[in-house]
């Protein structure tokens, strides 16, 4: 595949061109059959099938992610979403007839999806090749052409890719780097921008994409929360959330941040938190190979910072050289404390204690709205309460992290977690404009009623047409 592949742009100068040659790769309407569409699909699954073992070795490299994890939450999810479109395809670009009112009769009307044109993904580190694909499987699904930047704090994951989508894929280009980079990416135009990452650079984003009227993707981040009360299953609750949690070393978006614990189920919970992590990581988590590092020592120094909050339930070691810090468990944390203020994206677990589900709702949402909400309970009036009461990108009863394993469901934030979705079909509509299309047909012209010049008897008529449609209108007053 090489007549239209865009080669890896090298250099921040090199940008405008490769864009430029991304559009005019676009224009020639190559991107549009959904022939096209399929076989990028297809050659994307080869790739991960064909270089598994290169794709596992650099996830190592950049975050000591082991094999099973990689398949799990890298490689078999870009697979399960790559092959959900390839299933779906044919449906999702067909297009969808709709009807028209009383008073276009003889008219008829279907909404068409149309690619977008030229498409930017910004990737972000923690997960550096299931959040670049991802995306990337909905730009092709709906026929655009895309620059995929991926995060330079994964420098291997990075290079690898920007080896391997030219070679497997048309009308996508790679640009590596960092700040200089991404910056003269976002003075481009482009037809969608798809940014996963923090709110601060959302606003850079965001900002940039004002500039060109550009719609955005913006899969931010900020605190979820998980609710636990005391009809939960405490055992399998502890495991799921210390796997929800110390997963990736606790570097993922959609990690329970902290847990709000009520009193009669919080002595229960504390008890079993520390075998959960021990069952699944061992006794020490630094000799398994289950257990990833953090991604630099930035990360790491801001970590070790925020550990010192309430009281420690279980883990608190770290070791600066190796990036380690192990599955820490915090209890009685004030809600003021460092560790409660931003994200942690990190092996940190608050625990805070509250009365009952109502005061859960109320420390919810005195904060940001979450990107997700986890609720361990089988009470019905606790479950209507988080699921009325609250405003989250996501809401999941009895598990972290699983709902995005599900294509069919949307996944994005609100508010400060973020705006749009993707996954599945959301993803195909993402990067898509569903064009309306309305024919009329001119043997019979039932449009005469509405031109000028208007009579009595016109109006009457209108009127008349009106009331039909709209019945509170054509009542006397």
């Amino acid at each position: 595949m090489t007549g239209t592949t865009a080669p890896v742009a090298r250099q921040h100068q090199d940008i405008p061109e490769t864009v430029a040659r991304l559009r005019d790769t676009f224009d020639s309407g190559v991107t549009r059959p959904v022939a096209w569409r399929r076989r990028q699909l297809q050659a994307l699954r080869r790739m991960l099938l064909d270089h598994a073992s290169a794709i596992e070795e650099a996830l190592y490299d950049d975050l000591r992610k082991g094999r099973t994890e990689s398949h799990l939450t890298e490689i078999g999810g870009v697979l399960a979403e790559t092959e959900h479109a390839l299933r779906h395809l044919g449906r999702w670009t067909r297009p969808r007839r709709v009807a028209v009112p009383l008073n276009i009769k003889l008219a008829t009307a279907r909404v068409h999806p149309e690619p977008l044109g030229v498409c930017l993904i910004i990737a972000p580190w923690n997960y550096p090749l299931t959040l670049t694909l991802n995306p990337l499987v909905g730009a092709l699904s709906a026929g655009n052409a895309a620059v995929v930047k991926p995060s330079e704090l994964a420098p291997a994951t990075s290079a690898l890719l920007a080896d391997l989508l030219p070679r497997h894929l048309e009308a996508v280009t790679v640009v590596e780097g960092a700040v200089e980079e991404t910056t003269t990416l976002l003075a481009q135009r482009f037809d969608h921008i798809f940014y996963t990452g923090n709110g601060t650079v959302g606003r850079i984003v965001a900002t940039a994409a004002a500039k060109h009227l550009t719609p955005v993707t913006l899969e931010l981040g900020g605190q979820s929360p998980a609710f636990v009360d005391e009809t939960a299953d405490m055992a399998v609750t502890a495991r799921r959330l210390a796997w929800g949690k110390f997963t990736n070393a606790g570097q993922t978006c959609v990690a329970p941040d902290y847990v709000l614990v009520t009193r009669a189920a919080r002595d229960s919970l504390l008890a079993e938190l520390p075998g959960a992590v021990r069952e699944m990581f061992g006794v020490d988590p630094r000799a398994g190979s289950d257990y990833g590092r953090i991604v630099n020592d930035r990360h790491f120094h801001r970590l070790t910072g925020l550990m010192g909050a309430g009281d420690l339930l279980t883990g608190g070691d770290f070791d600066a050289e190796d990036r380690y810090i192990a599955p820490t468990v915090l209890t009685d944390v004030p809600p003021q404390a460092p560790v409660m203020a931003e994200e942690i994206f990190g092996p940190i677990l608050p625990v805070l204690t509250v009365r009952d589900v109502h005061e859960a709702v109320d420390f919810i949402n005195a904060r940001d709205k979450p990107l997700s909400l986890y609720a361990f309970t089988r009470d019905r009036a606790a479950r209507r309460a988080l699921l009325e009461e609250t405003s989250s990108g996501g809401l999941v009863y009895n598990a972290p992290m699983i709902h995005l394993g599900v294509p069919n469901l949307p996944f994005g934030g609100v508010g400060e977690s973020g705006m749009g979705a993707y996954h599945g079909k959301t993803s195909f509509d993402t990067f898509s404009h569903h064009k309306p299309v309305l024919s009329k047909p001119t043997r019979h012209d039932t449009l005469r009623l509405v031109y000028a010049p208007h009579t009595s008897r016109s109006f009457a008529l209108i009127a008349r047409a009106v009331s039909r449609t709209h019945p509170l209108l054509g009542r006397k007053r």
